[in-house]
């Protein structure tokens, strides 16, 4: 199951969102030559992934950074993309352009904290850019609990888009890492960064409750109903322009 869209349109162009989305995508581009060798790559994660005992020893603090760009493969890009793009422009109208950039590096600082807390003596390195969007979506859970997010499930070979409230399914999601983090603790190697999700979640949803407070707290709650204090998109299925072409008998 995977978010596919909400149905909160943003008020104004979401100039860092697109930003965001195309350094990920140039560092992505340039990684590719690199996928298809092991030792290449290994030593792309070694130099730029946030190693936790690396950042304990007091060395290779800028891969707190560098590490929220990198992705270990096509899969990995396009999911962290598809949630920032649809969680992302909604939190920067709200911000403004400036605030959420700061927000943005903010939850992936509180990723890569909760990551190295969690086992400060691993060598394996962390990269991505889903701690830092783990953040968007906290603050997207405490500003728009109730916008509609369409989800699309896939059971074998069973597709379906269901609606969801955004409160339902963004604890869904969190609860997932917390849980999977905790069964996962005692096992080394790679793998998920499960802590990493958990702690940009945590520091976005805290960056934006000062915020949510400003604009009233409960009270904007109330007026709003939980949802965007604007219309919702809604999404109409058109007829395709293609021709059909009907089999002879």
């Amino acid at each position: 199951m995977f978010p596919i869209r909400d149905h909160n349109p943003s008020e104004r162009t979401p100039f860092v969102t697109y930003g965001l989305i195309a350094a990920n995508l140039i560092v992505f581009l340039v990684m590719l030559p690199f996928y298809g060798n092991e030792a290449d790559s290994g030593w792309v994660f070694q130099t730029y992934g946030l190693i936790p005992l690396r950042l304990i020893s007091g060395d290779g603090f800028e891969t707190i950074l560098t590490s929220m760009f990198l992705h270990g493969g096509f899969l990995h890009f396009a999911g962290n993309m598809l949630f920032l793009y649809i969680f992302g422009d909604n939190l920067e109208d709200v911000l403004g352009h400036v605030r959420f950039a700061l927000f943005y590096f903010v939850s992936g600082l509180g990723a890569a904290l909760l990551q190295v807390a969690a086992d400060v003596t691993s060598m394996v390195p962390m990269v991505g850019a889903s701690g830092a969007i783990a953040g968007v979506m906290g603050g997207y859970l405490l500003l728009f609990p109730r916008a509609r997010v369409d989800v699309l499930f896939i059971f074998v070979v069973i597709f379906r888009v269901f609606p969801f409230p955004a409160w339902l399914m963004l604890l869904i999601w969190f609860g997932l890492q917390v849980v999977n983090g905790a069964l996962n603790w005692s096992q080394m190697g790679g793998g998920v960064a499960y802590w990493a999700h958990a702690g940009g979640f945590i520091a976005g949803f805290l960056f934006v409750l000062p915020i949510w407070r400003g604009l009233g707290g409960t009270a904007f709650w109330a007026r709003t109903e939980g949802h965007p204090d604007k219309p919702a998109a809604e999404y109409k299925l058109v007829n395709s322009n293609i021709p059909a072409i009907r089999r002879r008998k």
